[in-house]
């Protein structure tokens, strides 16, 4: 199986998974199709000039459904659906790999499924995270919600509690690097590796700064 497989079976959509009934497929559905709208009207005409109501017209939804699937249009635009995926993917490694290990077959694999899936919708979002302050403001309010989902698996590895203090400032300081990634990979036109930013971001959190050389 080549990596690109490999990243979309292991990330595989909740659409594609068996067990989920009509309904939770129709609400996924829904939910790519807002998303899809709101990618296409940004294009066309800039994010500030794109409304719920836009959104909802070219979707073939309500407002109201709208605002059920996304509270804001900053969610429109964020992707969190791989964050229990990706936790679920790290409490599977065997447990004699080493952590950082783990974190890179991880982000590998979350990096792979996203630009597999849609290459210019994550191109969109960095720039947008960068350009637009309340998309960046909404990024920056969902990482307490991302490092609280990945706790859990951080506790289990080191056997410590989840709402411990060590764990807490270890997993802010593990979300708050890879966003910088995504942030410096943006403000750089989106053109380096995306893969080897994240290595090199979970170098330093692993190894500190590097010694300046003279």
């Amino acid at each position: 199986m080549n990596p690109m497989t490999a990243a979309r079976s292991s990330f595989s959509s909740p659409a594609d998974r068996p067990q989920l009934g009509l309904r939770e497929r129709k609400k996924i559905k829904t939910r790519e199709a807002i998303r899809t709208a709101t990618y296409a009207l940004i294009k066309e005409q800039g994010y500030d000039a794109t409304t719920i109501e836009q959104i909802a017209e070219r979707a073939e939804v309500s407002p109201s459904t709208v605002f059920r699937y996304f509270p804001t249009k900053e969610d429109i635009v964020l992707s969190d659906e791989y964050d229990p995926l990706m936790v679920e993917e790290l409490r599977s490694r065997p447990a004699d790999e080493s952590w950082m290990d783990s974190l890179r077959h991880v982000m590998h694999i979350a990096i792979d499924a996203l630009m597999a899936e849609d290459p210019e919708s994550v191109r969109m979002r960095a720039h947008l995270a960068i350009q637009v302050p309340a998309v960046r403001s909404r990024i920056y309010e969902s990482m307490s919600e991302t490092a609280r989902t990945l706790r859990g698996a951080i506790a289990e590895r080191f056997g410590l509690g989840p709402e411990s203090f060590e764990v807490r400032v270890y997993s802010m300081s593990l979300i708050g690097g890879l966003m910088e990634v995504n942030m410096y990979w943006a403000e750089n036109g989106c053109e380096g590796d995306l893969r080897a930013l994240v290595d090199q971001a979970l170098d330093v959190l692993e190894h500190g700064l590097p010694t300046e050389k003279p």
